[in-house]
């Protein structure tokens, strides 16, 4: 079970990455987010109706995805919200694959599958990325900002942060090659 757990981190360490943005993340760091829904998913595995490895993730993607609400909705107050600006646990849930630039659900189960384990490859290399790789491949892959917002936050040049990005790019398809060469 800790194997199975401990398979997933990387993958939920993007996900949640992914939704705690803004002036949340000085308060909710991603990596809570993620020990809370493998604590959950630990206690709660008799509640796991799954029989498939899609099914295993999906579950825990909307784990994950209730526990990020959780957060923003302790941390905003329920007296500074606005109603225009809410969005569903459905909503978050479907925006957080589409943000992190996954590949769509395939016909096959085997196809699936298939997509599943490389999701499991990239997000697990993601992670043994240096941190200012890391940081450059998240600001302009899952949150999709232009390279001169991405520039600005990280303090760079335009031409500095493209080529540190391509950079990037590389030494992550080469630990993705190298991962899927070793598996």
């Amino acid at each position: 079970m800790n194997r199975l757990l401990a398979s997933c981190r990387s993958y939920l360490g993007v996900l949640a990455r992914a939704q705690v943005e803004g002036r949340l993340r000085a308060k909710v760091d991603a990596s809570d987010i993620v020990q809370q829904t493998l604590l959950e998913a630990y206690r709660g595995l008799q509640r796991f109706e799954g029989a498939t490895e899609a099914e295993w993730l999906a579950w825990l993607k909307r784990m994950l995805a209730h526990n990020a609400a959780d957060a923003a909705r302790h941390f905003h107050g329920t007296d500074k919200r606005q109603a225009g600006r809410a969005i569903g646990i459905d909503q978050l849930a479907a925006s957080s694959s589409a943000s992190v630039n996954l590949p769509a659900p395939v016909d096959t189960p085997s196809q699936h599958l298939v997509t599943k384990e490389r999701e499991l490859q990239v997000a697990d290399a993601l992670s043994r990325l240096p941190d200012e790789y890391r940081e450059v491949v998240f600001l302009r892959n899952v949150q999709r900002l232009p390279f001169d917002e991405v520039a600005r936050r990280l303090g760079k040049s335009r031409p500095a942060t493209q080529m540190l990005w391509m950079r990037a790019i590389k030494k992550l398809q080469t630990l993705v090659h190298d991962e899927s060469l070793s598996g």
